[in-house]
């Protein structure tokens, strides 16, 4: 579903844990991370396009996020020739996007990057606001900063409380680098307090060039 100009809707999604940390997914079988996004059906609002893929890429149901904000109009990105598919040149010409800007409500084992039988993900960590953009593929970093940008005046206060103190939790080291979640096919439990997610574990999957995947 394309507009008069070639772009196809698509919707973004910023997800914050409790201390304005984002969502920073790796793409399966890749070196490249990125924010959830996907396009939106014919029929489909971007709103619910939006839970909709929320569900198929992290696993989360609209109870467990409370929507924050929204940009106000649709951020474009334009695809050089090379990745898209050779039916669609010529008149497919990029994404046009919408990103929501959401925080987790429920806790980190309610994630889940084998929700579908066609995961996007097969890593996660939790990533300072301020993402590193030289990790995302060049044509979309524009994107990424200007929503950024709009939405970070939005951001809630952040919830400390003294719960390192209270868990019997310690913060992490000035220049410790955050923990990647790894997923794989093994049956999940219930975890405790400080668990990792279903799951998950500390070692990263391995490095492979980045191939962007062809779009339509």
């Amino acid at each position: 579903m394309l507009d008069r100009e070639g772009f196809r809707p698509n919707v973004g999604i910023i997800l914050l844990n409790q201390r304005n940390q984002v969502f920073w997914g790796k793409r399966i079988r890749t070196h490249s991370w990125q924010f959830p996004q996907g396009g939106i059906d014919r029929g489909e609002s971007p709103e619910q396009a939006m839970y909709r893929e929320l569900h198929e890429e992290v696993g989360l149901q609209p109870e467990h996020v409370r929507i924050v904000a929204r940009t106000r109009d649709w951020l474009r990105y334009e695809v050089p020739d090379r990745f898209i598919r050779r039916d669609a040149r010529g008149h497919y010409k990029g994404q046009k996007q919408i990103w929501y800007l959401l925080q987790l409500m429920a806790q980190d084992w309610n994630l889940n990057l084998r929700a579908t039988s066609h995961p996007e993900f097969d890593a996660w960590r939790w990533n300072d606001y301020w993402v590193p953009l030289d990790v995302v593929v060049e044509f979309k970093r524009g994107v990424y900063e200007m929503a950024l940008t709009e939405l970070a005046r939005f951001l809630p206060r952040p919830d400390h409380r003294n719960r390192y103190l209270r868990g019997g939790m310690r913060p992490r080291e000035q220049g410790e680098l955050p923990a990647i979640h790894t997923q794989d096919r093994r049956e999940p439990r219930r975890p405790g307090p400080f668990d990792l997610p279903p799951g998950a574990t500390l070692e990263a999957g391995p490095r492979t060039p980045y191939a962007p995947r062809e779009e339509s």
